[in-house]
């Protein structure tokens, strides 16, 4: 394993080259630039609160950063899953001419999306701050590990995502499909207390992207850090799922290239 990560580190010109190459084809000859992918969850959070604030009796101030966050970090999720399905396919030249780690290339979309999840990110910093103060500031230090899980997670469902689209390629439809089941599953746009008002409190118990949310959610808008048993939740689903991709990447690291 160390001499895996080792080879990892050793080729990080070459897949730091490939996510520069990514944005620079992206946004070439684009006015906006990275602030296209700004555009889409500050629209949507404009409009469900035009929606959702009547509705649910909600202070757009307390509802309005609650859903910027929560759909900045659904986007990262669903765009890193639904290019991870292509990282091989994407990568398919470099994998037949060069024996690299096949994890560099979910590092890659993983990369991509991660600037363009940071940069929301900090739009909901500076929103929340225009809406509520600075008194965030202390709780902010608990950012780093909670970034630091999501950014795992990402990796490892584009890993798994990509070795089962390789081999099945309907994956990338049903990856479609189910995060549009679980946008719907998961406290992304309505406010958890909703839930438990409603005596459906378990859609949060047992979905462990909650966890993650409330990661985000609690330092940025309450002001304190996340509880313990979010941290636990949100590290368990990561290790289940890099011990699956590390699983997969063992057994079919050298087969893989036969299904491409």
């Amino acid at each position: 394993m160390v001499a895996y990560l080792a080879d990892i580190w050793r080729l990080r010109y070459f897949w730091s080259s490939l996510v520069r190459i990514d944005l620079r084809n992206r946004y070439r000859r684009s006015v906006l630039g990275i602030g296209w992918s700004l555009l889409h969850p500050i629209l949507m959070t404009a409009v469900l609160c035009a929606v959702f604030c009547p509705l649910f009796r909600i202070d757009y101030r307390q509802f309005a950063p609650y859903l910027l966050a929560g759909l900045a970090f659904w986007n990262f999720l669903v765009t890193t899953s639904t290019n991870g399905c292509h990282c091989f396919f994407q990568g398919e030249a470099y994998i037949r001419q060069q024996a690299a780690p096949l994890v560099i290339y979910p590092l890659r979309t993983v990369l991509g999306t991660a600037i363009h999840g940071l940069a929301a990110m900090s739009v909901v910093l500076i929103f929340t701050w225009c809406m509520n103060g600075f008194g965030n500031l202390p709780a902010l230090i608990s950012l780093v590990p909670s970034l630091t899980l999501i950014f795992l997670l990402g990796w490892s469902l584009a890993l798994c995502f990509g070795i089962t689209n390789v081999i099945f390629q309907d994956t990338q439809h049903l990856t479609e499909v189910l995060f549009q089941i679980l946008f719907y599953l998961t406290p992304v746009m309505y406010p958890s207390k909703l839930l438990a008002e409603r005596r459906m409190d378990w859609l949060v118990r047992y979905n462990p992207l909650a966890s993650f949310l409330e990661l985000v959610r609690v330092p940025i808008l309450e002001g304190q850090l996340p509880p313990w048993s979010a941290f636990a939740t949100a590290l368990g689903t990561v290790l289940v799922l890099m011990t699956a991709g590390a699983i997969a990447v063992s057994r079919l690291e050298r087969r893989l290239i036969f299904y491409l």
